[in-house]
């Protein structure tokens, strides 16, 4: 049963289905705060509307849903989704993830899951010995589930003897009859998951113009035990992996003939996006192939070739993951530092001083009579000369009235380079495991039958306008936001 806390979350996420030209699995995306949702929501004063906490879970919950008051069916999700309010958003206050709202089992329970293409199995707190809490300041009003499998009618435990158990620890089985074990360790440090597998019902959605409920019975973690930041507020209610191994959700579907093997990812730059499974993208798309890495065998890499700043170019040679369980972007030298040194020469605004409680090296600070930012384009080259453009690379903050700065959201890495999700906002991403291939293109992620004005085929200037945006009415408010943000960017640095 759902708890009616997360009932309320459902019914504010909830979305109608809209015509689209690919045949797949897909779920609605809300992510980020939107302003015009906020004037239109206070400019039509509806009774009874109340507006929470910047940053909490109700928050972004409001936001979703005035959004879809004022925009309709234009950003409702179609193909193939998931069955029950199947939208997704991203929560300052839970890491800075992407969420999807999952339903399994019988009877059908649900969970808010966090989106990773980094990881391959999809798992839920469980029987649980070491979990997150249920409740939390963190989330609002909403309840967390927890799932067991004497509760579903319809759950079977996954036996050692399994195939999908080799991938998991089936060293660990005692006999081909046991219960297969797993443990799944995080690149944060003492983060992981750990339980037996179970199989279930994960309920779909077709996106066609007649949709029908899919039973798609798969194979997932009923995670007992979860560690590090699983119990710091990242992924708290499960952790939904995208990756390549034959564990993972799009694996099981490709296998079973409900979708093809191939998935996109949609992140808006105005607070929408999608997830389709299924979708193999279309023939006007930017492309380049996975490299193929023993090392990283499930994640989705690809090779960069150079960048461009502005006006400068810079040569490089390297492999970088993919990852939309990871927020912001991280370089490894010698690209981190000829890029950020590159950034800082070229724009306007005096760089900040160090702060502690900033994990960000290049920040500006922006003047009290300052209307707009002029920032240099930021592009990636990747291996066979396709441009991949980061539309949204920079934070913006406010710390008191008339006092912003902004921030380069890139971080030096010690090795391993990571595309986040701040380089994917504004992009319809591909993820085509038949071809090995990533594509991308700037999409409207709202309406997916729409590629944005300056599309990825067309001619991108080396700079961008960025209109700031009005003075919070609260400083002390937005001092404390800004403060607590700060802190939850250092937890959501380092996860998955």
């Amino acid at each position: 049963m759902v708890s009616p806390a997360l009932g309320l979350l459902l019914l504010l996420l909830a979305a109608a289905p809209i015509p689209a030209p690919a045949s797949g699995i897909g779920f609605q995306l809300h992510h980020r705060f939107s302003d015009r949702v906020r004037r239109w929501a206070e400019g039509r004063a509806v009774p009874g509307a109340w507006w929470p906490d910047k940053g909490t879970t109700e928050y972004y919950a409001a936001l979703a849903h005035h959004d879809r008051a004022l925009r309709g069916r234009a950003i409702a999700a179609s193909d193939l989704s998931f069955a029950d309010g199947n939208a997704t958003v991203r929560l300052s206050s839970l890491g800075f993830l992407h969420y999807a709202i999952v339903s399994l089992g019988t009877p059908n329970m649900t969970f808010l899951v966090a989106l990773d293409t980094g990881s391959d199995l999809f798992w839920v707190p469980c029987d649980c010995k070491q979990c997150a809490p249920t409740t939390s300041p963190d989330y609002g009003n909403v309840s967390f589930n927890i799932y067991s499998p004497n509760a579903s009618s319809t759950s079977k435990k996954v036996l050692c003897s399994n195939g999908l158990c080799d991938h998991q620890n089936r060293t660990s089985c005692t006999a081909a009859a046991s219960n297969c074990p797993y443990v799944v360790q995080y690149v944060s440090a003492n983060t992981s998951s750990s339980g037996i597998l179970v199989e279930d019902i994960l309920y779909l959605m077709t996106e066609d113009a007649a949709p029908q409920i899919v039973k798609a019975p798969i194979i997932f973690g009923c995670g007992e035990i979860q560690t590090g930041s699983f119990l710091e507020r990242a992924a708290p209610n499960g952790l939904f992996g995208l990756g390549m191994e034959k564990i993972s959700v799009p694996s099981i579907l490709s296998s079973q003939g409900l979708a093809s093997n191939s998935f996109s990812m949609c992140f808006g730059d105005d607070g929408t996006g999608r997830i389709h499974f299924g979708d193999k993208g279309s023939l006007d798309q930017q492309e380049t192939p996975f490299v193929i890495d023993k090392s990283f065998v499930s994640s989705y890499m690809i090779n960069i070739t150079g960048a461009t700043i502005g006006n400068d170019s810079i040569a490089a040679i390297l492999s970088a993951l993919v990852d939309s369980g990871t927020s912001f972007t991280y370089l490894a030298d010698p690209l981190y530092t000829k890029l950020t040194q590159s950034f800082k020469a070229q724009v306007q605004e005096q760089r900040r001083n160090p702060d502690p409680d900033v994990p960000f090296e290049f920040c500006f600070d922006v003047s009290p009579t300052q209307s707009t930012i002029s920032l240099p384009e930021i592009n990636l080259t990747t291996r066979g000369g396709s441009i991949f453009p980061a539309n949204d690379p920079i934070l913006l903050f406010s710390l008191q009235q008339n006092e912003f700065f902004y921030c380069l959201a890139v971080m030096k890495s010690n090795g391993l380079n990571i595309i986040g999700q701040n380089f994917m906002a504004g992009l319809r991403i591909v993820f085509d495991r038949e071809r090995l291939t990533l594509g991308w293109k700037n999409f409207d992620c709202s309406d997916i039958t729409k590629t944005t004005k300056g599309g990825i085929n067309s001619t991108r200037t080396n700079t961008t306008q960025i209109t700031m945006p009005k003075p919070p009415s609260n400083s002390s408010t937005q001092r404390n936001l800004t403060r607590s943000l700060f802190s939850l960017l250092l937890l959501s640095l380092t996860i998955l």
